[in-house]
């Protein structure tokens, strides 16, 4: 008996369809829709009640049977909510292959070599359909993806009066801050998010797993420097432009303050960097950049935006040396000048001077943004005041801590842990004691995949963006893998990229483009074909921010909380549910890295 197929928003809810195999229920049997690599890891979920192992058929397209077995039950699993069996099956090569248990039967997918190249060129492609200041062509995109250029130029100031009543005074001057990448759905471009979205792309690349030039669908291609350093040098002229003029005082406010009414002291800001640029009001759906309003509004500078400004122009002095030695110069001089700022003035906190226009983004725990720093430019110059500097911090040699404090815009310490064991930096014994750590928390990750009836090393509460939570764990688990040779570490990338892919409970493909049943509805405002005519649907490559069990208050969201959703299945593939279904540089970073990774690796 099958049962009706129930719809939200483009989402089937799985209670409303199952198979029956004897007493038990078996209602969906989940994949990597996209496929496999010939000889690495296949994994499957079965959704079914049923308490003993299920047989299981793999099937070609013409409908012959191309290997058998067993399924493993797993029981009830605590992120979906549901009762199932765990599959490890072995494929060969082919296209439209599937796998069938109890009758039910999976999303179709393929095994074929370079699987995860095509994965790979999509999220690195995401950047170039997020630039602004530029138009985004259609002999690089197609006809549907083009469009005219946003915010040519982007010439903002800081306003004079906060939207509480506060005199900041303004700044003696506007900035063309043009370039960058528009963050999200919205227009806001961001240093503290620019910061950690640039550096999973030029680390890509410093750790030789993205060195292809004129293989990626953008201007730059064939200039002789790697696509992913062309695509990052974009967001790093912004970074660049975002740093304040030297002999500038302005009225910042200073320390932990709370409240409408806010202190303001004068300080010399010079070399800091402004949080954002944004609009002054939340503009609506759709509103395409070429025909966004002209009232950007300049934040002011704060210590975190400084610190990403230090630790990212520190990295691109070392990626950017060997391909040009003026632009690299140029880079650290801007760190340098970046952290002396940091240092002079360590308690600038964000604090936003409109009511809407753009996210706030702030953080007011900046020890982990002065480790990162310190660690991009002891690994960019030697220097042994940085040295002292990183070495002094809390966080010295810290890698992430699963469940507690994992790799994300506020919480930033591992990557200068990563970049220390990617520049081989460190003495014999600090290395060994950073190896260690790595292999600790990867160790961990993959517990946590056991754990899992979806094979996710992912056991921790699903929050607003959880997909670029589990990318960048990806990160960890691949740089375990390169440290030991072991691929018990890299099937734990595999397994990432098979949830974001269709393994979950949703059977869902949470990247656009890939599989038979992908995002279509991202909370954009130009990407928006699933509901308005003549705009196009999301480019493929672009992922989902995904599941959220503390979701906001946009009216979706806020209905599938109230109904109650296990963690897996509290996601709508729907445009007005941005706390669910935005993108964001920060999330389409880790999942290049990762994909870049797996393409440039082999299974087995």
């Amino acid at each position: 008996m099958v049962g009706a197929r129930v719809w939200r928003s483009g989402l089937p809810l799985l209670a409303g369809s199952f198979f029956v195999i004897g007493d038990a229920a078996a209602q969906e049997l989940h994949l990597n829709q996209t496929g496999f690599e010939p000889g690495g890891a296949m994994r499957a979920t079965l959704v079914s009640d049923a308490k003993e192992p299920v047989p299981f058929d793999i099937v070609a397209s013409d409908g012959e049977v191309l290997g058998q077995g067993m399924t493993e039950p797993f029981g009830m699993d605590r992120a979906s909510g549901q009762h199932v069996h765990r599959i490890a099956f072995e494929a060969p090569a082919g296209s439209g292959l599937s796998l069938k248990a109890g009758g039910a039967a999976s999303e179709p997918f393929d095994v074929r070599p370079g699987i995860y190249d095509e994965l790979a060129d999509g999220a690195l492609a995401f950047f170039y359909h997020q630039r602004a200041s530029t138009p985004i062509e259609a002999e690089h995109v197609g006809e549907a993806f083009a469009r005219e250029a946003g915010h040519t130029p982007d010439i903002a100031a800081c306003p004079a009066t906060d939207h509480r009543g506060n005199e900041w005074g303004g700044c003696p001057y506007k900035l063309d801050v043009s370039k960058g990448w528009y963050d999200a759905g919205d227009h806001g471009k961001y240093v503290v998010n620019g910061g950690i979205s640039v550096w999973a792309l030029m680390n890509a690349a410093e750790r030789g797993i993205a060195g292809r030039d004129g293989s990626a669908a953008i201007p730059e291609a064939g200039n002789g420097v790697p696509d992913v350093l062309d695509e990052a040098r974009w967001e790093m002229d912004f970074l660049l432009a975002m740093q304040v003029p030297e002999g500038t005082t302005l009225r910042l406010p200073l320390g932990m303050q709370n409240g409408p009414e806010l202190e303001l002291s004068e300080v010399d800001a010079s070399g800091m960097a402004h949080h954002k640029v944004g609009d002054q009001f939340w503009t609506g759906l759709p509103t395409i950049p070429a025909e966004a309003p002209d009232d950007r509004a300049l934040a002011y500078p704060s210590t975190a935006a400084t610190l990403n400004l230090a630790a990212a122009a520190a990295q691109c002095a070392r990626v950017f040396a060997p391909y040009d030695e003026d632009y690299a110069a140029l880079c650290l001089e801007a760190s340098e000048r970046a952290y002396a700022a940091a240092r002079r003035v360590p308690d600038a906190f964000a604090t936003d001077v409109t009511d809407g226009g753009s996210g706030g983004y702030g953080d007011r725990n900046l020890e982990d943004e002065f480790y990162w720093a310190a660690a991009e430019l002891f690994a960019a110059t030697g220097k042994r005041r940085y040295r002292r500097d990183m070495q002094r911090s809390d966080h010295f040699l810290a890698l992430p801590k699963p469940g507690q404090r994992d790799i994300a815009w506020p919480t930033v310490e591992a990557l200068g842990t990563l970049t220390l064991l990617t520049t081989d930096s460190l003495p014999a014994r600090e290395r060994a004691r950073a190896e260690a750590a790595l292999l600790a928390v990867a160790g961990q990750m993959l517990e946590e995949a056991e754990g899992q009836g979806y094979g996710v090393p992912f056991d921790r509460s699903y929050v607003w963006g959880s997909n670029g939570d589990m990318a960048n764990r990806g990160i960890i688990l691949a740089m375990a893998a390169e440290a030991t040779g072991d691929d018990k570490y890299r099937d734990g990338v595999v397994a990432i990229a098979d949830y974001l892919l269709g393994r979950n409970p949703l059977g869902f493909s949470y990247v656009a483009g890939f599989g038979e049943n992908a995002m279509k509805s991202p909370h954009h405002r130009f990407w928006m074909g699933s509901s308005v005519e003549g705009l196009p649907l999301p480019p493929p490559g672009a992922l989902s921010g995904g599941a959220n069990e503390s979701p906001g208050a946009e009216e979706v969201a806020s209905q599938l909380k109230e109904e109650g959703c296990a963690p897996m299945l509290c996601y709508a593939d729907d445009h007005r549910a941005y706390s669910l279904n935005e993108v964001a540089i920060n999330w389409n970073a880790p999942l290049y890295w990762i994909a870049a990774y797996l393409a440039a690796t082999e299974a087995g």
